[in-house]
């Protein structure tokens, strides 16, 4: 198989696949490996391969054949936002209920996660790869009569990363490598607009758009026979989007506001420093560590351009997330591996809204692999996902800055959430 071949295939499949709620935080997805995922992603960035090149570009250097890496994950997530006491303060008007539908059951989809990876050596120490991943992906979507429509009816965010790697093995203990990361995204974020009078029906407002953008990935790897350790980092990208903004529904004194206009947005996803370890307990059991800082308050507002000029703020914070796991090798084909991680949100008590009900998560994970011949090998993976109860509470306004701004004063919560996630994969060397 060329290599030309090699990256056509992992860029399609990609490329086709739905991708939905996020298993790590807010909406970053870290579903770039089934090996990683039966783990719960404990030791990635430092383990060797084209299966951790999203996490660490270093782990392909001094390979010594071709790969590529395939895969798929499904996540079933469940989960209640439900109304607690939502009003609605209309001009000249005493707050009121927002009413609607209390309860908005599972309104974050079911999707497919797609990952692919190709990796070649050129020398005994020099080696070039490509990984193909969504990271940033989510899709939440509430009834139309539902209580949060003001402020979160459907959104969608899509972004296809690709990631050409360069790595180098100095000497025997040391790897390195750095990526261009070029990322498309596509974003859809609608809403609700009431209209002044509560007998009257809805508006809706829909913010489309979406473009290229670019970051950088730079990692090493120092390892001997017994421990591995890889340190990453991965830069935050800006994006910038072209689109529209279309108004409609408005009725009344809001009626000229019913229109469509093209407008720019842009937004930030957060850096990423990877820290990881990976240790030989036995000549069977592997032991993995792994621990990533996120700079989520890079994504502090959704800032739109002219002729709007204005910003919704998001106001997220940094987080941690904490990963231990073990691979144990039963046989020299059969591998069996577990994990759990616990993941802070980025999101703020205060400033949480219905379109990514986020919270506090433990993931607990179990996975395999069996090498089928010499050159192939299948890895499965399944974890399951607690969320911590959280509220659902920022405070917005429909016309802010207007004589007729009209606050919706949210009071809301996240209630037995959690996500089963099944991996399937394939890894084939030549």
């Amino acid at each position: 198989m060329s290599l030309y071949r090699m990256l056509m295939l992992s860029s399609a499949v990609a490329a086709v696949a739905v991708p939905a709620v996020a298993n790590a935080n807010a909406f970053y997805l870290q579903e770039q490996s089934v090996r990683g995922a039966g783990r719960a992603f404990s030791g990635e960035g430092a383990d060797t391969g084209a299966a951790s090149l999203w996490w660490n570009p270093a782990a392909i250097a001094g390979i010594t054949n071709r790969s590529v890496v395939l895969g798929a994950t499904g996540i079933i997530p469940k989960g209640d936002v439900s109304d607690v006491a939502t009003r609605i303060i209309r001009p000249g008007q005493a707050p009121a209920s927002v009413g609607g539908n209390r309860v908005s059951s599972d309104p974050i989809n079911f999707g497919i996660v797609p990952n692919g990876a190709v990796a070649v050596p050129l020398t005994d120490r020099l080696a070039v790869g490509l990984a193909v991943t969504s990271p940033f992906s989510f899709t939440t979507n509430y009834e139309d009569n539902s209580w949060a429509r003001y402020t979160a009816d459907k959104t969608k965010l899509r972004t296809i990363d690709i990631q050409p790697s360069i790595a180098f093995a100095p000497t025997d203990w040391l790897r390195l490598g750095g990526a261009l990361n070029v990322e498309y995204s596509d974003a859809t974020l609608s809403n609700a607009l009431p209209n002044l009078s509560p007998l009257q029906a809805d508006g809706q407002q829909t913010l489309k758009g979406d473009g290229w953008d670019l970051g950088w990935t730079a990692g090493a790897q120092m390892h001997n026979e017994i421990v591995t350790v890889g340190v990453s980092y991965k830069s935050r990208i800006k994006h910038k989007l072209d689109g529209n903004i279309t108004t409609t529904g408005l009725l009344g004194p809001l009626a000229a506001q019913n229109r469509s206009i093209d407008a720019g947005a842009s937004f930030s996803t957060p850096w990423q420093l990877i820290m990881s370890a990976r240790v030989n307990a036995t000549d069977a059991l592997t032991l993995n560590g792994q621990i990533v800082r996120m700079g989520w308050s890079e994504f502090d507002a959704i800032r739109l351009g002219a002729p709007v000029n204005a910003a919704i703020p998001e106001n997220y914070r940094n987080t941690w997330t904490f990963a231990g796991g073990v691979d144990y090798a039963v046989s020299p084909d059969w591998t069996l591996r577990a994990g759990v991680q616990h993941a802070q949100t980025p999101t703020r008590t205060g400033e949480r809204d219905a379109r990514v009900p986020d919270s506090n998560r433990w993931i607990y994970a179990t996975g395999t692999s069996y090498q089928l011949t010499p050159a192939f090998s299948v890895d499965l993976s399944a974890s399951y996902v607690d969320f911590k109860t959280a509220t659902i509470d920022r405070t917005t306004a429909a016309y802010a800055g207007t004589a007729v701004q009209t606050p919706i004063l949210v009071s809301g919560t996240l209630t037995g959430a959690h996500a089963i996630v099944l991996g399937v994969g394939g890894r084939l060397t030549f």
